[in-house]
């Protein structure tokens, strides 16, 4: 129950309602262990770079006033929490104009494991609005991102694991694997069941036409008998239960939504691969259109090995 002891919580500066921190003492409120969590914001006025009149150490006593006074606002939020004596909490905002890169720049240089990140409702439509920077984390942090919405996470609920089995790639197989023990975890710590879930594709539509003498049902037949097989085998192999695991046809991210919106699943688990982290894609499907899809929490999981482009021992 204590597998994220050092969180990351990405917050928004200027607002009590801080939906990072919310989740991240919600984790950290379920272990009995001691938990660290750093309510981290970016800062940043053009305006004050361009004062030419000022000295650049009165310009940085400008900055740091700034930061200075946001801190208190922060603080003054903090004092509103149910902050358990086990978890400490520390504020922490930087001057910098790409956030994305402060953020990474703080998971490099103090060893968090996991990144926690507010995503945002669209204004006028009933979807969530990833913004850059929910995409450079994606992308590049070097950690778990949870990407989370304003309400709360249900005991009892479900836990979705996106698993890709139709995969020989070895990375792939083994990013399967840390995905279901992942969503183990969090149905654990959130008295939840975990479930996964795998699309296979269909059959093409030209394809007949172009192969009058191609058998389209055996195809079909063969390509889902190889999912359920695989399947079943990671199932096993983590004491997952038949009735957890979900194979259908169609297209990924739709497949993904159909199962989670039919779950209510509080928490989707993605994985993502490629030396850049998604390489623009999640396994099988395109990562901004599942992402839009999902009502959820979202976890992405990297690889083993992963290195991000942000690394300093890489650059």
């Amino acid at each position: 129950m204590n597998r994220y002891r050092k969180i990351l919580a990405v917050g928004i500066i200027d607002q009590d309602d801080q939906p990072a921190l919310y989740r991240a003492l919600d984790i950290a409120k379920r272990s009995t262990k001691s938990s660290e969590i750093t309510l981290f914001c970016t800062t940043y006025d053009f305006s004050y770079e361009m004062t030419s009149m000022l000295s650049a150490d009165e310009r940085t006593a400008m900055r740091n006033g700034v930061v200075s006074q946001k801190v208190k606002m922060l603080d003054d939020v903090i004092e509103s929490y149910d902050i358990p004596e086990h978890v400490t909490i520390t504020i922490k905002i930087v001057w910098h104009n790409r956030p994305y890169e402060a953020i990474i720049n703080e998971v490099f240089d103090n060893g968090y494991n996991l990144l926690v990140k507010a995503t945002r409702e669209h204004a006028k439509f009933e979807t969530v609005f990833f913004t850059p920077t929910d995409w450079h984390l994606l992308r590049k942090s070097p950690i778990p991102v949870l990407l989370v919405k304003a309400r709360g996470w249900p005991d009892n609920g479900n836990i979705l694991a996106s698993v890709h089995v139709g995969s020989e790639n070895p990375a792939h197989l083994a990013l399967n694997h840390k995905m279901v023990e992942e969503a183990k975890y969090f149905a654990e710590v959130l008295n939840s069941t975990p479930h996964l879930v795998n699309a296979y594709p269909s059959t093409p539509p030209s394809i007949h036409a172009e192969l009058p003498e191609f058998d389209t049902v055996q195809y079909k037949d063969a390509i889902r008998g190889h999912h359920l097989t695989q399947m079943k085998a990671l199932r096993q192999n983590h004491g997952i239960p038949e009735e957890q695991t979900h194979v259908y046809e169609g297209i990924t991210e739709e497949v993904i939504s159909e199962v989670e919106d039919e779950l209510h699943a509080g928490l989707v688990i993605l994985g993502t691969t490629g030396r850049t982290g998604l390489s623009a894609i999640f396994i099988g499907n395109t990562a901004e259109n599942t992402l839009s899809l999902l009502n959820s929490d979202i976890l992405a999981l990297k690889p083993e090995g992963y290195i991000s482009p942000l690394d300093p021992n890489h650059i």
